[in-house]
């Protein structure tokens, strides 16, 4: 299971996706293991009175690559033959 578990993660680790916001003017880029790897933020969000904005907008744009990265891993572990079937707790 250990080396499955690896294997999982190198092939993740291959991975990658990029959440947008406010428009494109935000983007995260992030590999399969949860990384982010890449962050693009327009020079017009850097002004000091669209903080807000550029608040509101990491965190859109987190959660667009989140949503990416986990469809992604399910399709990877989908094809490594799923999770072992772990005997009921109680």
């Amino acid at each position: 299971m250990r080396t499955q578990a690896k294997d999982l993660q190198g092939k993740l680790a291959q991975e990658s996706a990029t959440g947008t916001a406010a428009f494109g003017k935000v983007s995260i880029t992030m590999d399969g293991n949860l990384s982010i790897t890449g962050l693009t933020i327009d020079n017009e969000l850097m002004v000091v009175d669209k903080k807000q904005k550029l608040i509101d907008a990491l965190r859109e744009a987190h959660s667009d690559v989140m949503k990416k990265v986990q469809r992604i891993m399910a399709m990877k572990m989908k094809e490594m033959g799923g999770l072992p079937n772990f005997p009921s707790v109680g």
